[in-house]
This record gives C-alpha cells, sequence and structure tokens, in this order.
C-alpha cells in the first residue's frame, strides 16, 4: 500500500502589524502534494497581496503588506493533510515619523498673550482615544484651552498662552491593538519679571550713591541681557535715565547727585521680548560733607559685675576731615532703644562702661565723628553679661574606652564636679599621632554628650586622645589616655542579604510611607548607594546605613515615586552586589463619571460611563455594574472585572423599573459608586391580532440554506462586547443554531443571540479568555444545511 502523507510542521497563528509583511507555512512528507489554501472556508485562487509558494516539502502563504482584508482563518488541504490558523492584523495608533521626532526632540515654542494650537494627526484602527496630559492630570477643556478630536487628527489649542502654560506634555493615542504615547514639551517665552527686591544702598554719600539688586526670579524663558537704571528726585515728576548695565552685573554707582539732595530709584530687567516691570527704592539722601564710615563692631575686653569694658578701631572711611572722638551707646540684650553711654565724644579707642545691672547681658556700638558730623554706627558688639568672671570647668571624670574596632575608638566619660561659676558648656576632643607631639581638634560637642567616636583609623594605630570641658571662662584641664585601634576585619565578599521579606514588587498607596529595609554583610567597611530608574534619589528620599543594613524612607509616597529602586553594595576593591525591586504608587480609584443608557438591541440595556479620573495613573483598574429594580431594593452585581467603559444587560423584563450603578476597583478597593437617578423601563408592547389572507401553494420554492455573509473572524480586548454576524438565505426560513468548539449555546445566557430577516447575530458580552476559541453558526431547514465559521481571538487589556 502507499504510505499516507502527514504533517511534519501545522500552520500557527500570526499577529502582524498593518502594512508589514507575513507568512503562514506547514511541512508535508511528500513533494508531491500540491495543496489547496482556504480562506474563512472559501477556497483561494488568487487574492491581491498574496502569493502562493511551494519549495520542496514546504508551502507557504506569502503576504507582502498586510490589511484588514487579510486577517482570517486560513485552511491548507493537501493529500491526506488539513491544517488551519489564523492572520490578525494588528493596526495600532501611528503618527508620521518625521512630526514625531519634531515634536520629542525640539521644544514647542510659543509667545505669552499669543495662541497656540498643536495638531496631531494619526492612523490606526478606529476608534482611537486621544487624550492630552500635563503633569500626570487630563486636559480639559476651559476658557483658555480647548482639546478637540476627530477620526483622523487631535488638536491642543491655547487661546493666550502664560509662562504656567510651559511643561511637559502627553499625547495617549489608544486603540484595541495598543498604545502610543507622544512626550513633547512647551516653552512659553514672556518678558521678565521685574528684580527680585528691595533696593540696597551699598553707599550714599556726597560724591557717589552705589545701589544694588538681585536678579529677576523668572527670566520669561528668555536670558536677561542687560538691566536699565532710572532715577527721580523727590519732589519732581520726570524720571530720568542714568544707564544700564550688563546681565552679570546687578550694581551700578551714579556720581550725579547734590548734598542733602533725596532721589528715588528703580530698575527694569530686558529680554529678548521686552522690558520688565521696574522695581523701585525708597528714598536715598546723598550725604552733605563726607562723614565717617561705620567702624567694625566693638570688642569685650573684660566684664565684672557693673562694669564691662569694650575696644574699638577706627573706621576704614574717615571722611573729609579728622576724626574727633566717638559717640558709644549701649543696649540690654533682646531691646530696641540705644542709649547714650556718655554726654560728649569719647577720644579713645576704649572705654569701661560703669553703672551696669549685675547679671543683664548688654549690646555695644560706636560711632566716629568729624567736622561733618557723625558717620553710621557700627554692628552691634557679641552680647555679655555684667557679672564676675567665671572659673573654667574641673577635668572630666572616668575618661575610658569603651570599645574599638579595626577604624575607630569610642570615648565615655563622666561630667567634671560642678562648682559654683563653673557651667560646663560643651567638650573639646583632641587626638595626636603616637609618634608625634602636635594635637589636633576632632570635635566640639554640647554639653550633653558624654561620648565620641574617632573615626578613620589605621588597623593597630595607636594615639593619645584628651577631652577638656568648655565654660564660659574657657576650657578646663584636659583628661588624657593611651588607645588603640583594633586589628583589621577579615574580608567578606559584600552581599545583600535578601530573604522572604524583601520583596521584589511593593504597591503603596499615595499618602503612606515607603520604608524598605535590606540587610547586608561584608568587610572591610562597605559603601551603599541608592539609585531610582537608574539616577540618584529624589531629594525627599532619606537612607540609613547602620549596623548591617540600609533602610530607604520617604515619609509620603507621591505617584512620581513609582519605579525601578536599585540598591549597591560595594567594598572600595571592586567587588560589588546589587538588589532591584519595583514600587508601584496607587490609590483608591476616584468615582466613574456620569452613566448613559441605550437600547442598542431590543430588549437589552446598554450601560456606558466617562471613565474615572484615576486611569491616567492605574494600570490595573476595572469596573463592576451593579442593578437593582426598585429605589430601596438590593444592588446586584451584573458584570465584574469589566476594563472598557461599556456593558450590555440582556435579560431585561419589560415594564420593570431598573436603577443602574457603576464603581471603579483596584487592588486597594473600590471608588464611592456612579448611579442613575431616573429608572430605565422599556414598555411592554401590546399584543397584535392579525388575519392572514391564505397563499396560494404554486410552485414549490423550497431551497437548502446558504450563507450569502459569512462569519468573519475577531480580535476583541478582555472585557469589552463582541458583535458577531453574518446573513443566510434559504426557504423555509432555516433555523440557525450557534456552537462554540462544538458547544450548543442556545441555552447559554452569556450569550444573545438574533435573527432578523435572515441578519444572524451573536453578542458575547464582557469578554474573558474563556470566550477565546472557534464559532460555527448552523442554518438547517427540510431541504438541507450549511455551516458557517470564525475564530474569536482575546486580547489583554492594554
Amino acid at each position: 500500500s502507499v504510505p499516507r502523507c502527514y504533517l511534519n510542521k501545522q500552520l500557527a497563528t500570526v499577529r502582524v502589524l498593518k502594512g508589514d509583511p507575513a507568512e503562514l507555512s506547514c511541512t508535508v512528507s511528500k513533494d508531491n502534494v500540491a495543496g489547496t489554501w482556504f480562506k474563512d472556508g472559501l477556497k483561494l485562487t488568487s487574492m491581491d497581496g498574496v502569493v502562493f509558494e511551494k519549495k520542496g516539502l514546504v508551502h507557504k502563504l506569502i503576504i507582502n503588506k498586510a490589511e484588514d482584508i487579510h486577517a482570517g482563518k486560513y485552511r491548507f488541504e493537501g493529500g491526506d493533510v488539513k491544517t488551519e490558523a489564523s492572520i490578525f492584523v494588528e493596526d495600532p495608533p501611528q503618527v508620521d515619523k518625521v512630526l514625531l521626532r519634531n515634536l520629542t526632540s525640539v521644544p514647542t515654542v510659543a509667545k505669552a498673550g499669543e495662541g497656540l494650537k498643536l495638531r496631531i494627526p494619526f492612523e490606526g484602527r478606529g476608534p482611537i482615544r486621544a487624550t492630552w496630559l500635563k503633569d500626570r492630570m487630563e486636559l480639559g477643556d476651559d476658557t483658555r484651552i480647548r482639546v478637540d478630536k476627530t477620526d483622523t487628527c487631535t488638536t491642543l489649542s491655547i487661546s493666550s498662552c502664560n509662562r504656567r502654560d510651559c511643561g511637559d506634555y502627553k499625547v495617549r493615542l489608544k486603540n484595541d491593538s495598543g498604545v502610543l504615547d507622544i512626550n513633547l514639551k512647551l516653552v512659553v517665552i514672556d518678558k521678565p519679571q521685574s528684580p527680585a527686591g528691595p533696593i540696597k544702598i551699598v553707599e550714599s554719600s556726597a560724591n557717589n550713591i552705589m545701589i544694588q539688586w538681585k536678579p529677576p526670579k523668572d527670566d520669561g524663558g528668555k536670558p536677561v541681557q542687560r538691566y536699565l537704571v532710572e532715577r527721580q528726585q523727590v519732589g519732581r515728576n520726570d524720571w530720568e535715565t542714568l544707564g544700564e548695565t550688563p546681565r552679570s552685573c546687578t550694581s551700578f554707582t551714579t556720581s550725579k547727585v547734590e548734598e542733602e539732595m533725596s532721589y528715588y530709584f528703580r530698575v527694569r530687567a530686558v529680554n529678548a521680548e521686552g522690558v520688565s516691570d521696574a522695581l523701585e527704592s525708597g528714598e536715598v539722601k546723598a550725604a552733605g560733607k563726607a562723614s565717617p564710615g561705620a567702624p567694625d563692631p566693638p570688642e569685650i575686653i573684660s566684664a565684672s559685675r557693673d562694669t564691662i569694658t569694650i575696644s574699638w578701631k577706627a573706621p576704614r572711611k574717615t571722611g573729609t576731615s579728622q576724626i574727633m572722638g566717638y559717640i558709644v551707646q549701649k543696649r540690654k540684650k533682646g531691646t530696641v532703644t540705644w542709649l547714650p553711654v556718655t554726654n560728649v565724644p569719647v577720644k579713645d579707642k576704649k572705654l569701661k562702661v560703669t553703672s551696669l545691672k549685675k547679671g543683664v547681658q548688654y549690646e555695644f556700638r560706636v560711632a566716629a565723628v568729624n567736622a561733618a558730623g557723625t558717620g553710621q554706627p557700627s554692628d552691634p558688639s557679641e552680647p555679655a553679661f555684667a557679672r564676675d568672671p567665671t572659673k573654667s570647668p574641673g577635668q572630666v571624670q572616668d575618661l575610658k574606652v569603651s570599645s574599638s574596632d579595626s577604624t575607630s575608638v569610642t570615648l565615655t566619660w563622666n561630667k567634671p564636679e560642678v562648682q559654683d561659676g563653673n557651667d560646663v558648656k560643651g567638650y573639646e576632643v583632641e587626638m595626636r599621632p603616637y609618634n608625634s607631639l602636635n594635637w589636633t581638634k576632632c570635635f566640639t560637642l554640647p554639653a550633653e554628650s558624654t561620648s565620641c567616636r574617632v573615626q578613620g583609623l589605621q588597623a593597630k594605630q595607636k594615639l593619645f586622645l584628651r577631652v577638656r570641658a568648655l565654660g564660659d571662662s574657657g576650657p578646663g584641664e584636659a583628661s588624657e589616655l593611651e588607645a588603640c585601634a583594633g586589628a583589621a576585619a577579615p574580608v567578606v565578599s559584600p552581599r545583600l542579604l535578601i530573604d522572604d521579606t524583601v520583596k521584589s514588587f511593593l504597591v503603596i498607596k499615595a499618602g503612606n510611607p515607603i520604608r524598605v529595609k535590606i540587610p547586608f554583610e561584608g568587610s572591610p567597611e562597605l559603601v551603599v548607594s541608592w539609585l531610582k530608574d537608574g539616577l540618584p534619589l529624589p531629594s525627599r528620599a532619606v537612607v540609613s546605613t547602620k549596623d548591617g543594613s540600609t533602610q530607604l524612607l520617604l515619609r509620603a509616597a507621591e505617584f512620581t515615586d513609582s519605579g525601578t529602586y536599585t540598591v549597591e553594595l560595594g567594598d572600595g576593591l571592586g567587588r560589588k552586589e546589587t538588589f532591584s525591586f519595583q514600587i508601584q504608587i496607587t490609590d483608591i480609584p476616584q468615582p466613574p463619571g456620569a452613566i448613559r443608557l441605550e437600547e442598542n438591541v431590543p430588549n437589552t440595556v446598554t450601560v456606558t460611563w466617562d471613565p474615572s479620573a484615576s486611569e491616567q495613573w492605574e494600570k490595573n483598574l476595572y469596573y463592576t455594574v451593579l442593578k437593582r429594580e426598585s429605589q430601596k431594593g438590593l444592588w446586584h452585581v451584573l458584570g465584574d472585572l469589566i476594563y472598557n467603559n461599556k456593558f450590555t444587560f440582556t435579560r431585561v423584563v419589560p415594564g420593570r423599573d431598573y436603577y443602574f450603578r457603576v464603581v471603579a476597583k483596584n487592588d486597594l478597593g473600590a471608588s464611592d459608586p456612579s448611579e442613575t437617578v431616573q429608572p430605565w423601563r422599556i414598555w411592554k408592547t401590546k399584543a397584535e391580532f392579525r388575519v392572514k389572507a391564505p397563499k396560494y401553494r404554486g410552485v414549490n420554492q423550497n431551497q437548502p440554506p446558504r450563507f450569502l455573509v459569512p462569519l468573519k473572524p475577531h480580535v476583541v480586548v478582555t472585557g469589552s462586547e463582541c458583535h458577531m454576524s453574518c446573513a443566510v438565505g434559504g426557504h423555509p426560513r432555516p433555523k440557525i443554531t450557534w456552537y462554540k468548539d462544538n458547544r450548543d449555546l442556545s441555552r447559554d445566557p452569556n450569550y444573545f443571540c438574533t435573527n432578523d430577516f435572515g441578519v444572524c447575530s451573536l453578542v458575547v458580552l464582557g469578554v474573558t479568555k474563556q470566550d477565546e476559541g472557534e464559532y460555527m453558526v448552523e442554518a438547517s431547514n427540510e431541504v438541507g444545511r450549511a455551516f458557517s465559521k470564525a475564530f474569536l481571538a482575546i486580547k489583554g487589556n492594554s
């Protein structure tokens, strides 16, 4: 007997982008098999863009450029073999590559006050949903901003741009084949803000006035080119232009002044877009004859219970005449009123101030006097108490080494004995190497601290350490000891101790803290670094590393904290270990928008609603639809795990009132519901009584069933509806039966079947992965029967 032909390789289902080539191929065991190709049950002899090829045992169907017409179920038959597979043509949203490159690589620039239109044409299988976002929030229409969309383009219109419109924008195009995100940057340029104030008077003399200001906080998106300086004499209305300074210079000196005359000054910033508003000064008076400048603050020489002795130096600017003396003033610390110390100027540069109150803190200032008058006073001196000198604190007690390792030594001690007038204000810690006589200061500690750790030592290094108590009158006598760092720890390769307590994926509610603690081991001392998405952590993040563990802390999670975090452990010798984990920031969803009800199919109701605002940041968001049949009845779930914004309820009883509710859900919980206010009702139809005239039975018109329009394959997204339809002819009227994988669907409530004048439809409600498979419709009457098949593919929600 002749051996049978069999398949070495079957056809495999192919998913292809529209416009790309596609290929189906199978391999048989005999070379002399001719083979025939079928599409959707019909024999293919020729088809636009399709080539049939046979090379030895391999049979191929080649599509040079896939189009929607090429989608369907294909079958190869040859000899004793038969194999089937489907071609799905994906058509996600697309934008012209040149336009896309121009939008994303170069910022869009607009001028303040002018209108802007950003139009983005797109292609792809409809319907395409277009969304504009700024700073992660969806843009809606307002008095200035409008978002328009047609079937082929989306447009953002801003009637009058301002600087607040600057930022990063995202255009999201989405259909059942995929998502396209376009990131673009908008820059709005304007004249600068006024320079930052106040205007500071650096110098005011009989000959010169020098003013100073700060650059504007907002340069309008264009660098400041220069500053314009103007002046107005007090009592006049006109402003006089004094000159301008380059952008790098924020001060100006004018010599066009008259003695004893007062002026106002104003400064404007200039960039390529225009001139800013003015920053104005207060009244500035030009001095008369040159009086002395301000001396440095006085210094405290000594103090007792009712006297304080101060000294000072002559001012650097003495004016146009010789200094005749100094005015000395005092005030109690915390007050604002300065009181004269003497009735006449002091000729010396030292003064003993008497008649002070014991225990009160005083400040002093001096001003030089010459023929032109009294100059500017000095800044206040350091505050000083009127009290007798205090004693230095005593030695610290019980100084000892409490612990040490290969790189550090820890010291502890007790406070000195406290006597009247020798209060401890702090401590000073010093060290010197074993082979040196020079002491180096390590720390100055507050009075509460009685321990410290000296770090940065070498293994087994010997050194001397000493500690002094500090008081108002200076340091006390030092306590000293000899110390030695420990031996070097054995070298242990860095290793992150990852166990079941360290998760690789964390879902955190917005506003809650993020706290991740990772233990590790290794020596010598290790270096720990953290990254987010390959970049340094945000400034809000706090990292603490101690005692063999490192912790990341963010006190209040924000949506921008989502991303990939990496902790890297290194020993400085080139050995490293890393661990990465994902953090997803989410929150309980916001409620869906308004609900709309429509009767698209008789005796059904299609519930549609506006999406929850949380769809912008929540990938795992879905919806639950509920109904009740009176205003106070119980709610019952109609559909769950719905990933689009539409649901069809088929078991509607005419004449009964229905109320519907939609809730958005994610891993954290459910939103507040969105509900219908008015009841929904399908009115009962009145029965009609008809008298049919008898038909004349003439020639036998019986015809077997035949499919005028066959079933077509479908690709739908999980949670959406699928409508499959075909057209059937025949007489008597054929009976229609639907099957899935050879299972009769007539009594399955999850499927809704209709037959209107030969147009047969099957509605699959809220499809899931279990609905994927081969569907067949059978048409039968007394004369014969006919079949049509198609494959339903389910695609996960994107």
